[in-house]
């Protein structure tokens, strides 16, 4: 049986896996183990990743010549979706038995599902499907390449953008989407930076160039914010549309005009051809970063020990101490802002959701004081499902973005503000579910039998009174003056009718309003309520782990320094040479580090 032959610098990824061992730092050995489990694959796996709604999945499809992921407005991909060769079309759905759902797992069930249901499918099942798997037979993938459509970050789906992150790390490059209709945001820099800590191989696609005119001033504004903010990333325009529509009409000229020969090319240039390259820069990244968190608690330490700074030392200790002591007075500090912000933020949202519904309510009474619900109710209906519609999205966009300023209101308390402290999303799952179908009020036909039977009824009454009344005078019972009476009776009595049965439709119509109102707005509270609490929970737990973090950093900063004040000076003359030999050994794996491509920053001892 032949065996894979391990890539050379996995040698320095092991010494770097071995430091972390030596100085008990299992977070980060468990961080490198993974990475370097990845670099025993074969597969190469290109993430894409961007904002919703920027042309991700159809992108894919386009570079297959399939359609391998659902596009449209009423689907969206909800968890990552890996395209690979097979030799026939399949597809399923993966379940992992790891709560990280990391793809160096074994998954506990792989269901089959049709290729062209594989998306609807998973997003019906997102909360229990980790990845969902595509084979199909292409060139492009022969070679073991892997296409990996990813959720949108920055959806209100919290959870799908955590996977988003969570797949980052199996990364061995990345295409950044973002459509032609605007220049790269804040947000997508934002991004773009995020990505390129984890993953260096980073090439921006610009989408939907068919759709904007001037889509190239577009694409030279973002080349000079990538190279104003330093961002050594390729940038290629490209339309999905003109590249499926070449290759259904064979239109050479077509394609070149689409820009995915120059995509193309770059994969298999930068990409496929240059896979050892992009894994030497990806184990660059993750060793320098850990190296980095390994030299900085090493540097304090052999400064406390230094002989010539006893009183330093001292001094190091009480501030280690003494930080210690603020991280756990201002935690409570920061809690107490999240509990009292997310309280008001309930109660604003909720009672913003009640007053637009009760102007809802009260165009519906001035609307059929007049109308009459037996005409044009389907029209009324749908007026009333868009203002609905309306009024909770208006609200959600609210609360999304009171959340946001609440996330950073929390950080500017938490005891060391940065900006990178603000998660990039807290909204949760399924935000905007629809209510209940309004139901139609009963509308009592008046036909015409009812109106002859409601006039003959009417109209009795006054044939009679008249016909006593002219009998006095010798006149019969009937005659024309009784007849005449009885005809202005009956019909005032059908208007009478008529006018009454108008009033019970209205009332009818008014009631049913009401109550579908009144289901939405209970639905639409329940909602913000249960949001708002899962938006608690999500900074709670973000920033939790943050000050946990934090904390450990300052405690083995504590530890360090009481260590050395304690230590005689023997003691630490040899402690102080063990040190200075571990700094050096770091440094000098630094430095194969950066041998391999890793980021130029100098690590001196």
């Amino acid at each position: 049986m032949s065996q894979v032959m391990a890539p050379p610098w996995l040698d320095v990824l092991d010494e770097t896996i071995g430091a972390c061992v030596t100085h008990r730092r299992p977070d980060l050995e468990a961080r490198l183990r993974e990475k370097r489990a990845q670099q025993l694959d074969p597969k190469l796996r290109v993430l894409v990743v961007g904002e919703s709604k920027q042309g991700k999945s159809q992108l894919v499809n386009a570079l297959l010549n399939a359609p391998v992921c659902a596009v449209g407005d009423d689907v969206t991909t909800t968890v990552p979706t890996y395209v690979q060769h097979a030799e026939t079309p399949s597809a399923a759905l993966v379940r992992n038995a790891s709560a990280n759902g990391s793809i160096f797992h074994t998954p506990t069930e792989r269901i089959a599902v049709p290729i062209e249901q594989v998306t609807r499918q998973a997003s019906a099942q997102s909360q229990h499907v980790v990845r969902a798997e595509i084979g199909i037979p292409r060139a492009l993938l022969d070679n073991g390449l892997v296409l990996i459509d990813t959720p949108g970050v920055g959806d209100t789906r919290s959870a799908h953008t955590a996977g988003t992150f969570a797949t980052l790390i199996q990364a061995d490059a990345v295409l950044l989407v973002s459509d032609a209709t605007g220049e790269l945001t804040t947000a997508e820099m934002a991004l773009l930076k995020k990505v390129m800590e984890a993953c260096p191989n980073v090439t921006v696609v610009v989408t939907k160039i068919d759709l904007v005119p001037s889509w190239r001033a577009v694409v030279e504004r973002n080349r000079a914010l990538l190279a104003r903010a330093g961002v050594p990333a390729k940038l290629i325009p490209v339309s999905s549309a003109l590249r499926l529509r070449a290759a259904k009409t064979g239109d050479q000229r077509l394609n070149t005009e689409s820009g995915f020969p120059e995509l193309l090319a770059c994969v298999q240039r930068d990409i496929v051809a240059s896979a050892d390259l992009l894994a030497r820069r990806a184990v660059a990244v993750v060793a320098s970063s850990a190296i980095t968190q390994l030299v900085t608690p090493l540097r304090e330490e052999l400064t406390a020990h230094d002989s010539s700074h006893t009183s330093a030392t001292i001094s190091t200790l009480q501030e280690a101490q003494r930080r210690v002591d603020e991280l756990r007075r201002r935690s409570a500090r920061w809690q107490n802002v999240l509990n009292d912000e997310m309280a008001d933020l309930i109660s604003d949202v909720e009672y913003d959701l009640r007053d637009r519904t009760r102007r809802i309510l009260r165009e519906v009474e001035k609307t059929y004081d007049e109308a009459d619900p037996a005409i044009g109710w389907e029209k009324f209906e749908q007026w009333l499902e868009d203002n609905l519609n309306e009024a909770a999205t208006t609200n959600f966009a609210w609360l999304m973005e009171r959340a946001e300023w609440v996330a950073a209101k929390v950080a500017r308390n938490f005891p060391v503000y940065r900006e990178d402290l603000i998660p990039g999303s807290v909204l949760p799952d399924d935000l905007l579910e629809p209510a209940s179908k309004l139901e139609k009020p009963k509308i009592e036909p008046f036909s015409v039998p009812q109106k002859v039977f409601t006039g003959l009824r009417g109209s009795y009454g006054g044939v009679l009174m008249f016909g006593l009344v002219t009998s006095l005078a010798g006149m019969p019972l009937i005659n024309v003056i009784s007849l005449g009476a009885g005809a202005l009776f009956g019909g005032k009595s059908i208007m009478d009718e008529s006018d009454q049965r108008l009033k019970r439709r209205q009332a009818a119509a008014k009631a049913a309003a009401q109550r579908h109102v009144d289901d939405f707005f209970v639905k639409a509270s329940k909602d913000v309520r249960d949001s708002g609490r899962q938006i608690q929970r999500s900074l709670r737990n973000h920033f939790s782990t943050l000050a946990e973090e934090l904390q450990e950093t300052l405690m083995e900063s504590a530890r360090s320094a009481k260590r050395a004040v304690q230590d005689d000076q023997t003691e630490r003359e040899r402690r102080m040479r063990e040190g200075r030999k571990e700094l050096d050994k770091l440094v000098t794996l630094y430095k194969r580090v950066q041998a391999l491509g890793g980021p130029t920053m100098e690590l001196s001892a």
